[in-house]
C-alpha cells in the first residue's frame, strides 16, 4: 500500500507541477526572446530596406477553396515586395476552385496555376510548387489565409543574414471572432502558440513552424527531401527534418497572416486530433535519430512534447479514478475526493491568467484590440486543456494503428461562422517595397 500511495502522490504532483512549470518556462523564455530579438524591430511599422531583394515564390495549395480563392489571391498580389510570383496549386478540388484560379491567372500576370487531377494532399501540392518555383525562397500559406502586405519583406530580413537558415515561421492571427470558441482561439494563438514559439526559439529549436504561414529556403528543402506525403501534419514533420539536418528555424512575429479557424466543437475536435496525431507521428519517426549526441539540441523539445503526452494520460487517469470513486470503493491512495480546484487550482489559475496577460502584452502590437480577449480567456483552461487532453489520449492509439506510409490527403476543415467574419488586417495597397538605390 505504501508503494501505491507513493506512486499516486508522484502522479498527482506531476499533474499539478507540469503545467505550472511549463507556464513559467514559456513566460520567461518569451520575455527573454522579446528582449534579445524582438524589441529592436517592435516599433517599426515597415521593414528596414535590404541591400538586395531576391525573388520570392508565394505558394498556395488549395482544395475546395472556391469561397476563399479570390480573396486570398487578391491579397497576395498586394505584397510590398519588388520581385515575386504566386503559385496556386489546385489539388483535385471537387468544386470550381480550378476555374476560379484560371480566371485569376488571366487577371494577374504574376499568378501561375498548377492543376493536380486527384486529391494528393497538401504535402504533394507543396512539393509540386517547390519544384516548379522560379525563385530560391518560398512563402507558403493556406488557401483561406490573407497574408500581410509586408510579410515577404519581413521574412527576407532573416534570410539575408542567415546562410544556415532553412525556414521561418510567421505569426497567424484569427479572423473569425463571432463565437466563444473563436474568441478563445484569439487568445490561444498569443498566450500559447506565440509564446511557445518565442520560448522555444530561446532554447534554440522550435517544435513546429505554422503550416498556415511559413517561409523556406529551397536549398534546405532539397537537402532534406521536401515535405513527406504520409505525415498528417506536414508542418511539424518538415520542421524536424530541417532541424535534425542542422538547418535553423526562426520566428518572425511581424510576418502576419489572417486565418479562419473552427468555431464548432466537432470542427475543433477534428483539427486538434489531427495536430495531436501529427505530433505522435513525429515522436515515433524521429526517436531513433535523437539517440546520437549530435542531435542533442532537439532533446528539449522532444522531451517537452513527450511530457505533454504523459500529462494528458495522468490527468485522464485522475478523472477516471474520480468517476469510479463515485460508484465503487477504491483504495485510499487511488481515491480522488474532488475535481474542484483547491489551493493548487488557484495557483494554476492565477499563473494561467498571468501567462495570458504577458502573452497579450507581447502580441498587442500585431493585433489591434487584442486586449479585449483577456476576459474570454478565463475559460481557456476548462475548454482547451480538457480538449487537448482528450485528443492526445485518443491520438496515441489512433496513430499507432494507422496504416504505415498511408498518404495524408485533404479533408475540408470547419472554417468557422463566416457570415460575421471580422478581418482586422491592415488595408492593402497597390505599391510595393522599392529596392535600395
Amino acid at each position: 500500500m505504501n508503494a501505491l500511495s507513493s506512486l499516486s502522490t508522484v502522479l498527482l504532483q506531476f499533474a499539478f507541477f507540469y503545467p505550472l512549470t511549463m507556464a513559467w518556462m514559456w513566460m520567461i523564455g518569451a520575455v527573454h526572446y522579446y528582449w534579445r530579438f524582438e524589441r529592436r524591430t517592435a516599433s517599426l511599422a515597415i521593414p528596414p530596406i535590404l541591400d538586395n531583394y531576391p525573388g520570392v515564390s508565394l505558394v498556395v495549395p488549395m482544395h475546395n477553396e472556391s469561397a476563399n480563392a479570390r480573396e486570398t489571391i487578391a491579397q497576395l498580389m498586394c505584397q510590398r515586395y519588388p520581385l515575386f510570383e504566386v503559385i496556386a496549386v489546385n489539388d483535385g478540388s471537387r468544386d470550381n476552385t480550378g476555374e476560379i484560379l484560371d480566371e485569376l491567372a488571366l487577371e494577374y500576370p504574376r499568378l501561375r496555376v498548377i492543376h493536380l487531377a486527384t486529391n494528393q494532399g497538401k504535402a504533394m501540392g507543396l512539393n509540386t510548387a517547390a519544384l516548379m518555383a522560379r525563385y530560391e525562397f518560398l512563402i507558403c500559406i493556406d488557401g483561406d489565409a490573407l497574408l500581410d502586405e509586408y510579410a515577404a519583406a519581413w521574412f527576407m530580413q532573416h534570410f539575408a543574414h542567415g546562410p544556415r537558415l532553412g525556414a521561418i515561421t510567421g505569426n497567424p492571427r484569427i479572423r473569425n471572432r463571432s463565437t466563444l470558441l473563436g474568441k478563445l482561439q484569439v487568445g490561444e494563438f498569443s498566450s500559447i502558440i506565440g509564446m511557445i514559439k518565442r520560448a522555444q526559439r530561446t532554447y534554440g529549436r522550435i517544435f513546429t513552424i505554422s503550416g498556415v504561414v511559413s517561409a523556406f529556403r529551397r536549398a534546405a528543402l532539397h537537402d532534406v527531401g521536401y515535405w513527406s506525403p504520409e505525415m498528417l501534419t506536414e508542418d511539424i514533420d518538415i520542421s524536424w527534418k530541417l532541424q535534425i539536418a542542422h538547418w535553423d528555424i526562426r520566428y518572425e512575429p511581424k510576418a502576419r497572416c489572417w486565418i479562419l479557424m473552427p468555431e464548432t466543437l466537432m470542427g475543433l475536435w477534428k483539427q486538434r486530433l489531427r495536430w495531436a496525431m501529427g505530433g505522435v507521428q513525429v515522436l515515433a519517426k524521429y526517436l531513433p535519430s535523437l539517440l546520437f549526441w549530435r542531435k542533442r539540441r532537439m532533446w528539449a523539445i522532444y522531451l517537452e512534447f513527450l511530457l505533454s503526452v504523459a500529462w494528458a494520460y495522468v490527468m485522464g487517469g485522475v478523472m477516471v479514478l474520480w468517476l469510479l470513486g463515485q460508484f465503487l470503493p477504491l483504495p485510499e491512495p487511488l481515491h480522488i475526493q474532488t475535481l474542484l480546484p483547491g489551493w493548487n487550482g488557484v495557483v494554476i489559475g492565477a499563473t494561467c491568467l498571468l501567462q495570458i496577460a504577458v502573452a497579450l502584452r507581447l502580441d498587442a502590437r500585431y493585433d489591434e484590440g487584442l486586449g479585449r480577449s483577456y476576459y474570454w480567456m478565463v475559460w481557456y483552461p476548462l475548454a482547451y486543456w480538457l480538449l487537448n487532453m482528450l485528443t492526445t489520449i485518443w491520438a496515441v492509439p489512433k496513430t499507432l494503428m494507422r496504416k504505415r506510409n498511408a498518404r495524408a490527403v485533404w479533408v475540408s476543415p470547419d472554417r468557422g461562422i463566416q457570415q460575421t467574419v471580422q478581418t482586422p488586417h491592415p488595408p492593402v495597397h497597390e505599391h510595393h517595397v522599392s529596392t535600395k538605390s
